[in-house]
Protein backbone atom coordinates (compact mmCIF):
# COMPACT_ATOMS: atom_id res chain seq x y z
CA UNK A 1 0.00 0.00 0.00
CA UNK A 2 2.04 2.69 -0.90
CA UNK A 3 -0.92 5.18 -0.93
CA UNK A 4 -3.81 5.20 1.64
CA UNK A 5 -4.38 5.13 4.82
CA UNK A 6 -1.03 2.79 5.80
CA UNK A 7 0.41 3.86 3.50
CA UNK A 8 3.82 4.76 5.53
CA UNK A 9 4.23 1.51 6.17
CA UNK A 10 3.63 0.06 2.77
CA UNK A 11 6.52 2.60 1.96
CA UNK A 12 8.79 1.20 4.09
CA UNK A 13 7.91 -2.70 3.13
CA UNK A 14 9.34 -1.52 -0.58
CA UNK A 15 12.18 -0.04 1.08
CA UNK A 16 12.93 -3.55 2.52
CA UNK A 17 12.21 -5.32 0.04
CA UNK A 18 14.74 -3.09 -2.24
CA UNK A 19 17.08 -3.44 0.37
CA UNK A 20 17.18 -7.41 0.44
CA UNK A 21 17.69 -7.12 -3.23
CA UNK A 22 20.54 -4.21 -3.42
CA UNK A 23 22.22 -7.39 -0.66
CA UNK A 24 21.45 -10.19 -3.06
CA UNK A 25 22.36 -8.26 -6.50
CA UNK A 26 25.18 -7.60 -4.90
CA UNK A 27 28.57 -8.97 -3.01
CA UNK A 28 28.86 -7.34 0.53
CA UNK A 29 31.12 -9.20 2.43
CA UNK A 30 30.66 -7.05 5.58
CA UNK A 31 26.99 -7.72 5.90
CA UNK A 32 26.42 -11.15 8.26
CA UNK A 33 23.24 -12.56 6.20
CA UNK A 34 23.10 -15.80 4.06
CA UNK A 35 24.33 -15.00 0.51
CA UNK A 36 25.55 -11.42 1.23
CA UNK A 37 29.03 -12.51 0.25
CA UNK A 38 28.05 -13.95 -3.28
CA UNK A 39 27.00 -11.72 -6.53
CA UNK A 40 24.31 -12.80 -8.88
CA UNK A 41 22.17 -16.13 -8.91
CA UNK A 42 22.03 -19.14 -10.87
CA UNK A 43 25.19 -18.52 -13.45
CA UNK A 44 24.23 -14.75 -13.36
CA UNK A 45 20.82 -14.07 -12.77
CA UNK A 46 19.84 -10.86 -10.92
CA UNK A 47 16.77 -9.80 -8.81
CA UNK A 48 14.62 -7.00 -10.89
CA UNK A 49 11.60 -5.75 -9.07
CA UNK A 50 8.35 -4.18 -10.42
CA UNK A 51 6.51 -2.32 -7.42
CA UNK A 52 2.60 -2.05 -7.46
CA UNK A 53 0.39 -0.06 -4.95
CA UNK A 54 -2.76 -1.86 -3.46
CA UNK A 55 -3.74 1.04 -1.81
CA UNK A 56 -4.56 -1.16 0.95
CA UNK A 57 -7.98 -2.34 -1.10
CA UNK A 58 -8.47 -6.04 -1.95
CA UNK A 59 -9.98 -5.40 -5.28
CA UNK A 60 -7.11 -3.30 -6.17
CA UNK A 61 -4.57 -5.74 -5.01
CA UNK A 62 -6.03 -8.90 -6.62
CA UNK A 63 -6.33 -6.64 -9.87
CA UNK A 64 -2.97 -5.48 -9.68
CA UNK A 65 -1.32 -9.17 -8.64
CA UNK A 66 -3.39 -10.26 -11.91
CA UNK A 67 -1.66 -7.95 -13.67
CA UNK A 68 2.20 -8.35 -12.52
CA UNK A 69 1.84 -12.21 -13.80
CA UNK A 70 -0.20 -12.03 -16.87
CA UNK A 71 1.23 -8.61 -18.40
CA UNK A 72 4.41 -7.72 -16.61
CA UNK A 73 5.57 -11.45 -16.15
CA UNK A 74 7.06 -12.21 -13.10
CA UNK A 75 8.69 -14.92 -11.15
CA UNK A 76 6.93 -14.46 -8.02
CA UNK A 77 5.16 -12.23 -5.58
CA UNK A 78 5.96 -10.35 -2.47
CA UNK A 79 3.62 -8.13 -0.11
CA UNK A 80 1.03 -7.28 0.31
CA UNK A 81 0.97 -6.09 4.15
CA UNK A 82 -2.87 -5.93 4.49
CA UNK A 83 -4.21 -9.38 5.00
CA UNK A 84 -7.43 -8.31 2.93
CA UNK A 85 -4.77 -8.08 0.36
CA UNK A 86 -2.51 -10.54 0.78
CA UNK A 87 -5.94 -13.26 0.52
CA UNK A 88 -6.93 -12.61 -3.03
CA UNK A 89 -3.41 -11.49 -4.34
CA UNK A 90 -2.13 -15.22 -3.33
CA UNK A 91 -5.42 -16.93 -4.67
CA UNK A 92 -4.48 -15.72 -8.26
CA UNK A 93 -0.67 -16.18 -7.76
CA UNK A 94 -1.79 -19.94 -6.36
CA UNK A 95 -4.00 -20.21 -9.68
CA UNK A 96 -0.85 -19.46 -11.60
CA UNK A 97 1.13 -21.40 -10.03
CA UNK A 98 3.68 -18.41 -8.58
CA UNK A 99 5.17 -17.98 -5.43
CA UNK A 100 3.98 -15.93 -3.25
CA UNK A 101 6.32 -14.31 -0.13
CA UNK A 102 4.20 -13.33 2.58
CA UNK A 103 6.12 -11.12 5.14
CA UNK A 104 3.59 -8.82 7.65
CA UNK A 105 0.16 -9.80 7.42
CA UNK A 106 -0.66 -11.32 10.28
CA UNK A 107 -3.94 -12.91 10.01
CA UNK A 108 -3.90 -16.69 10.94
CA UNK A 109 -6.58 -17.82 8.27
CA UNK A 110 -3.95 -17.26 5.53
CA UNK A 111 -2.14 -20.08 6.53
CA UNK A 112 -5.15 -21.64 7.54
CA UNK A 113 -6.25 -22.36 3.82
CA UNK A 114 -6.20 -25.82 2.54
CA UNK A 115 -4.46 -26.51 -1.07
CA UNK A 116 -1.99 -23.49 -0.92
CA UNK A 117 1.38 -24.65 -2.14
CA UNK A 118 2.74 -22.00 -3.17
CA UNK A 119 2.22 -19.24 -0.42
CA UNK A 120 4.31 -18.75 2.75
CA UNK A 121 4.84 -16.45 5.68
CA UNK A 122 7.54 -15.23 7.49
CA UNK A 123 5.98 -13.77 10.33
CA UNK A 124 3.94 -14.27 13.71
CA UNK A 125 -0.04 -14.26 13.59
CA UNK A 126 -2.69 -13.26 15.19
CA UNK A 127 -3.43 -16.42 17.16
CA UNK A 128 -0.22 -16.55 18.19
CA UNK A 129 -0.56 -12.98 19.32
CA UNK A 130 -3.52 -13.58 20.96
CA UNK A 131 -2.61 -16.17 22.99
CA UNK A 132 0.60 -14.10 23.87
CA UNK A 133 -1.60 -11.29 24.96
CA UNK A 134 -3.98 -13.90 27.39
CA UNK A 135 -0.72 -14.68 29.09
CA UNK A 136 0.71 -11.28 29.42
CA UNK A 137 -2.88 -10.78 31.38
CA UNK A 138 -2.57 -13.78 33.72
CA UNK A 139 1.12 -12.38 33.93
CA UNK A 140 0.10 -9.23 35.18
CA UNK A 141 -2.78 -10.92 37.48
CA UNK A 142 -0.03 -13.02 39.03
CA UNK A 143 2.91 -10.35 39.88
CA UNK A 144 1.18 -6.98 39.78
CA UNK A 145 -0.70 -5.83 42.89
CA UNK A 146 -4.05 -5.36 42.77
CA UNK A 147 -4.32 -5.97 38.99
CA UNK A 148 -7.54 -7.64 39.34
CA UNK A 149 -7.84 -7.92 35.03
CA UNK A 150 -11.30 -9.89 34.55
CA UNK A 151 -12.84 -7.86 31.41
CA UNK A 152 -11.74 -7.29 28.06
CA UNK A 153 -12.50 -4.82 25.02
CA UNK A 154 -11.74 -5.64 21.36
CA UNK A 155 -10.87 -2.68 18.93
CA UNK A 156 -10.27 -4.03 15.38
CA UNK A 157 -10.79 -2.55 11.76
CA UNK A 158 -13.31 -4.34 9.74
CA UNK A 159 -11.03 -5.92 7.51
CA UNK A 160 -10.26 -9.79 6.95
CA UNK A 161 -7.16 -9.09 9.47
CA UNK A 162 -9.16 -7.40 12.10
CA UNK A 163 -12.22 -9.39 12.34
CA UNK A 164 -9.61 -12.85 12.36
CA UNK A 165 -7.79 -11.14 15.24
CA UNK A 166 -11.16 -10.34 16.65
CA UNK A 167 -12.47 -13.71 16.75
CA UNK A 168 -8.65 -15.22 17.97
CA UNK A 169 -8.53 -12.72 20.93
CA UNK A 170 -12.62 -14.12 21.70
CA UNK A 171 -11.10 -17.57 21.70
CA UNK A 172 -7.96 -17.28 23.96
CA UNK A 173 -9.80 -14.59 26.40
CA UNK A 174 -12.59 -17.46 26.66
CA UNK A 175 -9.93 -20.55 27.66
CA UNK A 176 -7.90 -18.09 29.86
CA UNK A 177 -11.08 -16.96 31.82
CA UNK A 178 -11.36 -12.98 30.56
CA UNK A 179 -15.01 -12.35 29.69
CA UNK A 180 -15.19 -9.90 27.00
CA UNK A 181 -17.49 -6.67 27.31
CA UNK A 182 -16.70 -4.48 24.52
CA UNK A 183 -16.41 -5.73 20.66
CA UNK A 184 -16.05 -2.36 18.55
CA UNK A 185 -15.07 -2.77 15.06
CA UNK A 186 -14.65 0.40 12.85
CA UNK A 187 -14.12 1.07 9.26
CA UNK A 188 -10.32 1.13 7.91
CA UNK A 189 -9.55 4.93 7.22
CA UNK A 190 -12.04 6.23 9.50
CA UNK A 191 -11.76 10.08 10.17
CA UNK A 192 -13.20 10.19 13.83
CA UNK A 193 -13.45 7.02 16.31
CA UNK A 194 -15.42 8.54 18.50
CA UNK A 195 -18.37 6.58 19.54
CA UNK A 196 -16.05 3.46 18.80
CA UNK A 197 -13.79 4.81 21.98
CA UNK A 198 -16.85 5.87 23.72
CA UNK A 199 -18.39 2.69 23.80
CA UNK A 200 -14.87 1.27 25.15
CA UNK A 201 -15.05 4.47 27.59
CA UNK A 202 -18.74 3.78 28.88
CA UNK A 203 -17.55 -0.40 28.92
CA UNK A 204 -14.87 -0.11 31.00
CA UNK A 205 -12.84 -3.34 29.94
CA UNK A 206 -9.88 -3.65 32.29
CA UNK A 207 -7.88 -4.28 29.46
CA UNK A 208 -8.36 -3.93 25.29
CA UNK A 209 -6.82 -5.94 22.81
CA UNK A 210 -6.27 -3.72 19.40
CA UNK A 211 -6.21 -4.55 15.86
CA UNK A 212 -5.79 -0.76 14.36
CA UNK A 213 -3.87 0.24 12.04
CA UNK A 214 -1.40 3.20 10.51
CA UNK A 215 -3.19 6.11 11.20
CA UNK A 216 -6.10 4.71 12.54
CA UNK A 217 -4.33 3.85 15.31
CA UNK A 218 -2.82 7.54 16.24
CA UNK A 219 -6.38 8.28 16.05
CA UNK A 220 -7.54 6.01 18.46
CA UNK A 221 -4.74 7.06 20.87
CA UNK A 222 -5.85 10.58 20.44
CA UNK A 223 -9.70 10.08 20.89
CA UNK A 224 -8.99 8.34 23.99
CA UNK A 225 -6.89 10.90 25.38
CA UNK A 226 -9.46 13.60 24.19
CA UNK A 227 -12.38 11.30 26.39
CA UNK A 228 -9.67 10.76 29.08
CA UNK A 229 -9.45 7.06 29.44
CA UNK A 230 -7.27 4.47 29.21
CA UNK A 231 -7.76 0.64 30.16
CA UNK A 232 -5.65 -0.71 32.88
CA UNK A 233 -3.42 -2.32 30.28
CA UNK A 234 -3.91 -1.75 26.54
CA UNK A 235 -2.12 -4.94 23.89
CA UNK A 236 -1.87 -4.32 20.06
CA UNK A 237 -1.03 -6.58 17.33
CA UNK A 238 1.04 -6.05 14.18
CA UNK A 239 -0.50 -2.91 13.92
CA UNK A 240 0.44 1.14 14.41
CA UNK A 241 1.46 0.33 17.62
CA UNK A 242 4.59 -0.59 16.04
CA UNK A 243 5.22 1.96 13.51
CA UNK A 244 8.09 4.13 14.73
CA UNK A 245 7.23 7.04 12.99
CA UNK A 246 3.50 6.87 14.57
CA UNK A 247 5.15 6.41 18.07
CA UNK A 248 7.02 9.44 17.37
CA UNK A 249 4.74 11.59 15.95
CA UNK A 250 2.26 10.52 19.12
CA UNK A 251 5.23 11.66 21.76
CA UNK A 252 4.54 11.00 25.05
CA UNK A 253 0.90 10.18 24.78
CA UNK A 254 2.41 6.84 22.86
CA UNK A 255 3.13 6.05 26.38
CA UNK A 256 2.28 2.40 28.31
CA UNK A 257 0.73 1.54 25.34
CA UNK A 258 1.59 -2.86 24.71
CA UNK A 259 2.00 -5.06 21.13
CA UNK A 260 3.64 -7.70 20.15
CA UNK A 261 6.88 -6.96 18.53
CA UNK A 262 9.47 -8.79 16.54
CA UNK A 263 11.77 -6.25 16.27
CA UNK A 264 12.31 -2.64 17.14
CA UNK A 265 16.33 -0.61 17.55
CA UNK A 266 15.96 -1.41 21.01
CA UNK A 267 16.54 -5.06 20.06
CA UNK A 268 19.98 -4.96 18.52
CA UNK A 269 21.49 -6.93 21.32
CA UNK A 270 20.08 -9.49 20.32
CA UNK A 271 19.48 -9.62 16.51
CA UNK A 272 23.55 -8.34 16.42
CA UNK A 273 23.39 -8.80 11.82
CA UNK A 274 20.51 -6.57 11.67
CA UNK A 275 22.96 -3.06 12.13
CA UNK A 276 25.11 -3.59 8.76
CA UNK A 277 21.50 -4.40 6.64
CA UNK A 278 19.84 -1.61 8.39
CA UNK A 279 22.20 1.22 7.25
CA UNK A 280 21.32 0.17 4.14
CA UNK A 281 17.51 0.44 4.58
CA UNK A 282 17.54 3.63 6.50
CA UNK A 283 19.34 5.20 2.93
CA UNK A 284 15.96 4.58 1.37
CA UNK A 285 13.25 5.41 4.17
CA UNK A 286 15.00 8.90 5.05
CA UNK A 287 16.74 7.45 7.98
CA UNK A 288 13.98 5.73 9.71
CA UNK A 289 14.84 2.39 11.00
CA UNK A 290 13.24 -1.41 10.17
CA UNK A 291 9.92 -2.36 12.28
CA UNK A 292 8.19 -5.25 12.97
CA UNK A 293 6.76 -5.40 9.41
CA UNK A 294 9.16 -3.89 7.41
CA UNK A 295 12.02 -6.68 8.59
CA UNK A 296 9.96 -9.46 7.83
CA UNK A 297 9.77 -7.88 3.89
CA UNK A 298 13.38 -8.29 4.10
CA UNK A 299 13.70 -12.02 5.51
CA UNK A 300 11.15 -12.92 3.03
CA UNK A 301 13.11 -12.17 0.13
CA UNK A 302 16.39 -13.36 1.73
CA UNK A 303 14.60 -16.42 2.16
CA UNK A 304 13.48 -17.08 -1.19
CA UNK A 305 16.53 -16.03 -2.73
CA UNK A 306 18.26 -19.06 -0.60
CA UNK A 307 15.69 -21.45 -1.76
CA UNK A 308 16.12 -20.60 -5.95
CA UNK A 309 20.04 -21.00 -5.01
CA UNK A 310 19.61 -24.19 -3.17
CA UNK A 311 17.58 -25.94 -5.94
CA UNK A 312 19.42 -24.18 -8.32
CA UNK A 313 16.65 -24.17 -10.45
CA UNK A 314 14.03 -21.39 -12.01
CA UNK A 315 11.13 -24.09 -11.44
CA UNK A 316 8.38 -22.73 -9.06
CA UNK A 317 7.46 -25.91 -7.91
CA UNK A 318 10.90 -27.27 -7.57
CA UNK A 319 11.57 -23.98 -5.67
CA UNK A 320 8.22 -24.02 -3.09
CA UNK A 321 9.41 -27.93 -2.40
CA UNK A 322 12.55 -26.35 -1.32
CA UNK A 323 11.54 -24.12 0.57
CA UNK A 324 9.16 -26.74 3.07
CA UNK A 325 11.67 -29.04 2.91
CA UNK A 326 14.45 -26.78 4.61
CA UNK A 327 15.46 -24.77 7.81
CA UNK A 328 16.62 -21.52 6.45
CA UNK A 329 19.09 -19.68 8.71
CA UNK A 330 17.87 -16.24 9.24
CA UNK A 331 19.93 -13.70 11.54
CA UNK A 332 17.29 -10.94 11.00
CA UNK A 333 14.63 -13.41 12.40
CA UNK A 334 14.16 -13.46 16.45
CA UNK A 335 14.30 -17.14 16.65
CA UNK A 336 17.08 -17.11 13.79
CA UNK A 337 15.84 -19.52 11.44
CA UNK A 338 12.61 -19.85 9.42
CA UNK A 339 11.14 -22.96 8.45
CA UNK A 340 7.79 -23.68 6.92
CA UNK A 341 4.70 -26.29 7.64
CA UNK A 342 2.14 -27.52 5.35
CA UNK A 343 -0.28 -24.10 4.78
CA UNK A 344 2.90 -21.72 4.71
CA UNK A 345 3.25 -20.70 8.12
CA UNK A 346 7.22 -20.57 9.62
CA UNK A 347 6.94 -22.20 12.48
CA UNK A 348 9.92 -20.20 14.26
CA UNK A 349 8.63 -17.06 14.18
CA UNK A 350 8.82 -15.37 17.37
CA UNK A 351 7.84 -12.08 18.93
CA UNK A 352 8.34 -10.22 22.05
CA UNK A 353 6.08 -8.02 24.07
CA UNK A 354 6.90 -4.48 24.50
CA UNK A 355 5.48 -1.37 26.17
CA UNK A 356 6.63 2.01 24.98
CA UNK A 357 8.33 4.00 27.62
CA UNK A 358 9.67 7.72 27.00
CA UNK A 359 9.41 6.80 23.29
CA UNK A 360 11.61 3.26 23.86
CA UNK A 361 10.05 0.11 22.89
CA UNK A 362 11.25 -1.61 25.95
CA UNK A 363 10.94 -5.81 26.37
CA UNK A 364 8.48 -6.77 29.08
CA UNK A 365 7.28 -10.25 28.15
CA UNK A 366 7.96 -13.12 28.42
CA UNK A 367 10.18 -12.67 31.11
CA UNK A 368 13.92 -14.46 29.75
CA UNK A 369 13.39 -11.14 27.10
CA UNK A 370 12.71 -8.51 29.09
CA UNK A 371 14.30 -5.85 29.55
CA UNK A 372 12.43 -3.44 31.87
CA UNK A 373 9.23 -3.85 34.20
CA UNK A 374 6.07 -3.43 32.44
CA UNK A 375 4.36 0.35 34.12
CA UNK A 376 1.11 -0.98 35.21
CA UNK A 377 -1.68 0.11 35.34
CA UNK A 378 -1.18 3.00 32.44
CA UNK A 379 -1.18 6.38 34.06
CA UNK A 380 -3.89 8.17 33.29
CA UNK A 381 -3.99 11.01 31.18
CA UNK A 382 -3.88 13.92 33.22
CA UNK A 383 -0.97 11.93 35.68
CA UNK A 384 1.33 11.96 33.07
Amino acid sequence: PLTGPVALAGQRCKAAVETAVEILNNRHPEIKVPLADKKGWLQGYKFVLVHTDSQGKPDVGKAEAERLINQEGVWALIGSYNSSVSMPASFVAERAKKIFMCGASSSAALTQRKGMNFFFRTASTDEVESQEFVDVLQWLNKTQKNANIKSLGIIYENSVFGKHAAEEAKKAAAAGGFKVVADVPFNPGATNLDSEVQTLKSKNPDAIFGAVLGADYALMVKTMKKMSWVPKASLNYCSGYQDPVIAKQLGADADFFMGSTGYSPEFASLMPAVAEVEKIFKTKTGGVPYDSDSIQETIAMLVLAQAIEKSRSLDPEVVAKTLYANTWPSPLSLSGKVAFVPGGQNKHALSIVTQLQGGKYKRVFPTEKADTKPIFPMKPWDKR
